[in-house]
């Protein structure tokens, strides 16, 4: 029985990664490499994705690889996770609502040497999924100009990652990770004069480069039965070596003929350096407070972009913004940390409780102005699954998220999120009387 709902849980999984849409319907999604996600894990996302100080051997940290080193040597930790959405939009008056399912992540994690711990998964890195459409008059005439606007698409993550604890209370990680993914974006220009050219610009790359972030951490017992965690993470900035392409088709009304111009900007895309710093108080095991801090640095980085004085598809500066998020978050259980005794515990006393606030400024630019700028807030539960040896975990929050921009869309989204954590006792030597 409990393979046939552990294949039927998986099946789920898969069924959903194969008919869900795109994981954002925002309009911001078209600008830079798309919306940035915030690859957190089903235990972190009642907590708003606070990460960098968190150490616990029973969850997949993926955001700080030196907590992989905490992992117990003998389980294998597995945990899967989706989303589902709806989102309102608001501009001039005007709402519109819009809802998206998707598949987020599933990362691993199991100890394979003495204080070292390993992990493989795959998670998010951006998103890019709108279609809308504005009309507006031509000049002084009668003649209604309809632009049309979509785009899709996104980069994965794939990766593998080690930590150690290579001395008391310090341990060190990194993640080797592979990128991968396309998108595309057009703009339809058509008019409600047919002796008007048709213009269609479509705009594509196709990636495929690595990526590596490191990991420390620093754990100590400051009084008693009270610990405290730092933790600190870099990313290393590079060029994906990815070719941005720019097709522009012109499209004659009458002759029904078309000329194409292409432009190619080799090596057009990069990702920048990454930082991060958190600190977590752990308090019995039964109530943690953790506090996290992040700078990314795209405001250094060039973007290809079609110049309004020439026409040419090229680099530019200053269409990018650095980027920093301030998470605060939290967990309580009653009972405290698990232990073979929990399963007599009352069941609401071993359920994890769970909140978090974020504020994000944005790292994009729209037609010249600052972007959207980003307050959430989430709370959720861990729901014990406790059988024998075995504690897996029912991930389930709620976060709702605020984007708004002065004179620009607002972006009000009200996101669940469901993960279920596998925490097995693989390793464990059996013994035969």
């Amino acid at each position: 029985m409990k393979r046939i709902i552990l294949n039927s849980v998986i099946l789920g999984f898969m069924t959903i990664q194969a008919t869900a849409q795109s994981g954002t319907n925002s309009p911001y999604s078209q600008y830079g490499l798309g919306v940035l996600s915030d690859q957190s894990q089903g235990f972190n996302r009642g907590m708003n994705g606070l990460a960098l100080g968190m150490r616990n051997g029973d969850q997949v940290n993926f955001l700080n690889p030196a907590s992989y080193s905490a992992v117990d040597s003998l389980t294998m930790v597995f945990d899967v996770g989706l989303s589902g959405q709806l989102t309102n939009f608001k501009e001039g008056g005007k709402r519109l609502n819009a809802r998206n399912a998707d598949f987020e992540y599933a990362v691993a994690a199991f100890r394979v040497l003495p204080n070292v711990g390993f992990s493989a998964g795959v998670v998010p890195f951006t998103n890019i999924g709108y279609n809308y459409s504005a009309m507006s008059k031509v000049g002084l005439s009668d003649m209604i100009s309809t632009e049309t606007y979509s785009g899709s698409g996104g980069i994965h993550q794939a990766y593998v990652g080690a930590g150690w604890n290579f001395f008391d209370g310090f341990s060190i990680g990194a993640n080797f990770s592979y990128l991968w993914g396309a998108y595309e974006k057009n703009v339809s220009i058509t008019n409600s004069d047919s002796y008007v050219n048709t213009v269609t610009k479509t705009y594509s790359t196709d990636v495929s480069s690595y990526k590596i972030d490191l990991g420390l951490q620093w754990q100590k017992e400051i009084l008693k039965e009270n610990i405290l965690t730092l933790g600190l993470t870099y990313g290393l900035g590079h060029n994906l070596g990815a070719d941005a392409k720019s097709l522009i088709t012109n499209q004659n009304s009458q002759t029904n003929v078309s000329t194409d111009a292409e432009y190619v900007v080799a090596d057009g895309l990069s990702i920048p350096d990454m930082f991060g710093a958190g600190l977590s108080w752990d308090y019995k095991g039964k109530l943690i407070l953790g506090f996290d801090y992040s700078l990314q640095k795209w405001g250094s980085l060039d973007i290809p972009e079609t110049s309004a004085e020439t026409g040419l598809y090229q680099l530019k500066g200053g269409l990018l913004k650095d980027r920093t998020k301030l998470t605060f978050g939290g967990e309580w259980t009653p009972g405290g940390k698990f232990t073979p005794n929990s399963r007599k515990m009352k069941f609401l006393s071993r359920v994890n409780y769970r909140f978090g606030v974020s504020y994000a400024t944005p790292y994009v630019t729209v037609n010249g102005k600052e972007g959207p700028k980003e307050y959430s807030v989430s709370a959720g539960f861990g729901i014990p699954v406790v059988n024998s040896d075995r504690r897996s975990v029912l991930n389930i929050s709620g976060q709702w998220v605020h984007s708004s921009a002065k004179e620009l869309i607002t972006e009000n989204t009200f996101r669940i999120n469901v993960g279920l954590t596998f925490n097995e006792p693989w390793f464990m030597k059996m013994k035969v009387r």
